[in-house]
């Protein structure tokens, strides 16, 4: 057998449009506030002290920026894939997300926006990378530098849930989630 996979996934911290209430989605360029570089800072010293052996990161800005502040405090280098991107939100990023409340079908995980990504494609999306991790880790624990909803994705396909059943609760900005993968059978 071989041993389990521990996963810290690191949410990026504040960006400009967090502070500014709009929909962000995969929109590439948006980059952290001050107090997203503090947050990302506390992140890294917690993530250090957890000792990951590879990290991983979105390669959207914010994310980026955070796992900068990662790579610094644990001494690892960092690799990005869009894979571990937002889910992406098509015509609506850029729009107050205030707005959105009647116009995002939240109960149906297969709605998505023109040019968008729904629940179920970003679950498929983040199940995707998580068996490729399990079958080949490149380390025993593995930070992932990523996104809220990714994150909820992560936690349901660990979980064994489907995208209907994400959690609700988003983890805040410049936090560290861990989870446990289960060892899968040597072939």
């Amino acid at each position: 057998m071989a041993r389990p996979l521990t996963l810290l996934l690191v949410r990026h911290g504040q960006s400009e449009w967090n502070a500014a209430g709009l929909m962000q989605g995969q929109t590439a360029h948006v980059p952290l506030t001050e107090l997203g570089h503090r947050q990302a800072a506390g992140a890294a010293r917690e993530l250090a002290a957890l000792r990951p052996g590879a990290m991983l990161s979105s390669d959207l800005r914010r994310a980026v920026q955070t796992a900068e502040h990662c790579a610094a405090a644990t001494g690892l280098s960092f690799t990005t894939t869009p894979a571990l991107r937002e889910q992406g939100y098509g015509v609506l990023e850029g729009r107050p997300s205030r707005e959105l409340w009647d116009v995002v079908d939240w109960t149906d995980p297969h709605w998505s926006a023109e040019g968008g990504e729904s629940l179920a494609q970003l679950h498929a999306r983040v199940a995707g990378l998580l068996a490729g991790l399990t079958a080949h880790p490149p380390a025993d624990v593995v930070a992932l530098v990523t996104h809220g909803d990714t994150i909820r994705a992560a936690q349901a396909v660990v979980a064994g849930l489907g995208p209907a059943e994400m959690p609700a609760v988003t983890p805040h900005n410049g936090t560290v989630t861990r989870l446990e993968l289960p060892a899968v059978p040597a072939a």
